[in-house]
């Protein structure tokens, strides 16, 4: 990228906040909708192992393709910072670079295939009825491998750009086609589980196309950058560098979220199911807050870009303005309406006493999220991904260490005030940071 050797200043408003939050939000909250039209289209078929097949099945893909969410989040930083510093040909390169990793990496999926499924199913088991559906749903998928991570690019870069109605309008086209096509494939014309899964490929490849049209479109009466820049070896290896964080700081995440599973699970199937209940509101609850955070990627990646810090700490109030605003009226809406959505998930008497026992616990997880969520945004915009990636790293090992001295004291309590330790701890030393880096970058 052509560094800019003097500042270029540019407003931070609350509408500008929330023109890229408010699109991301829909976007991010279409995606859980299409989960639940294929689990229902497929019961409709009154068999419950393809149930469980689709159920295995999207599990799979999701920890497969959680390894390359960074094509998303770190493209929309590198683009950002691009197009702070007014950079059009680092602009399209960066856009480039980002569809040549996901292809790359898309059909070493697709190759790989065959060990994946078995890890997989190795790992996550069921009856031989719901593996054999989950084979059958998941060698139709694979094949969208490329797509998907195609979309995941084409969507971090418009998101890079500040256009997030863009990226808004490709997320409900890819989950609308999938949506409409499930239905068709499977209740129109009893394809079962193969129906779904064609579903999801062809989304995927209409996604695609659209995308594409609309980046010729943007960049239409400007030239694309020759090969020889979009592969240059250090521009790459920083996009790979800032990639390889991103990777590390979500397996990471993830592996939070399965500890405690696991945790829940040596409680007995009751406290089990209350957790994964309450786990819910938190992951619904950082869907909202996960609009915020990508204003936060997109603003301040392009003050960075812009070397204009009066943007950057402009960013930051507001963004943490709604954050904490939003995350306090969730834990509101949790602790006043928790107990009958609890009811709505679950007929079990045992579970539904249990959940209101610690049902506190969850409603207050945005409140101690908030801040992780909003300097996950800051630092993916700035492309600090080392500092993300130690600090979350650093938090993982406190979560634990915090569950084994308070779990013996507090039982369940204790678990679940380790993981509020865990959000805050991530929060608070990322925010630390922040002053330190931006004195730094500017």
């Amino acid at each position: 990228m052509t560094a800019s050797t003097t500042s270029q200043p540019f407003s931070v408003t609350h509408r500008g906040v929330l023109a890229i939050a408010v699109p991301m939000t829909l976007a991010y909250l279409s995606t859980p909708l299409l989960g639940v039209v294929d689990t229902a289209v497929i019961g409709r078929l009154g068999d419950a192992a393809l149930v469980g097949g689709i159920a295995i099945g999207g599990v799979i893909f999701d920890l497969v393709f959680t390894t390359f969410n960074f094509l998303r989040s770190g493209t929309t930083g590198l683009t950002a910072q691009a197009f702070g510093a007014g950079d059009q040909s680092e602009i399209r390169a960066t856009f480039l670079r980002a569809m040549i990793i996901a292809i790359v990496a898309g059909l070493a999926v697709v190759l790989l295939q065959a060990p994946l499924l078995e890890i997989g199913l190795a790992f996550l088991g069921g009856s031989e009825e719901v593996q054999n559906a989950t084979r059958r749903y998941f060698e139709i998928r694979i094949i969208s491998a490329p797509l998907l991570l195609a979309n995941y690019a084409i969507l971090g870069w418009f998101l890079g750009l500040g256009r997030a109605t863009t990226g808004l309008m490709l997320q409900l086209i890819l989950n609308g086609i999938n949506i409409v096509l499930s239905i068709l494939f499977v209740v129109g014309l009893d394809w079962s589980i193969e129906g779904v899964a064609l579903a999801t490929v062809l989304s995927e490849l209409v996604a695609v196309i659209c995308g594409v049209g609309l980046v010729l479109h943007a960049t239409r009466g400007t030239p694309w950058p020759a090969m020889d820049v979009v592969l240059d070896r250090r521009l790459l290896m920083r996009m790979m560098a800032v990639n390889r964080d991103i990777m590390i700081r979500s397996f990471s995440l993830l592996f939070a979220f399965a500890f405690f599973t696991a945790r829940s699970a040596d409680q007995g199937d009751v406290m089990l199911a209350t957790n994964a209940i309450l786990e819910k509101f938190f992951i619904v609850g950082g869907y909202f807050l996960d609009g915020l955070a990508t204003a936060a990627e997109q603003l301040s990646g392009r003050a960075i870009g812009a070397r204009y810090r009066p943007a950057f700490d402009r960013t930051i109030h507001l963004t943490a303005i709604w954050s904490f605003v939003l995350a306090g009226l969730l834990a509101l809406f949790y602790l006043l309406l928790g107990p009958y959505l609890f009811d709505l998930m679950t007929v079990s008497p045992d579970v539904r006493e249990m959940g209101r026992i610690y049902l506190p616990w969850a409603a207050v997880t945005p409140l101690f999220g908030v801040l992780a969520f909003l300097m996950d945004g800051v630092f993916i915009g700035a492309t600090w991904s080392r500092d993300m990636r130690n600090m979350m790293l650093l938090s993982l090992a406190v979560f634990i260490a915090a569950y084994y001295v308070l779990f013996p004291l507090m039982g369940n309590h204790g678990l679940w005030l380790a993981l509020e330790i865990f959000l805050g701890l991530r929060g608070i030393s990322l925010g630390l940071i922040c002053r330190r880096r931006a004195d730094t970058a500017f």
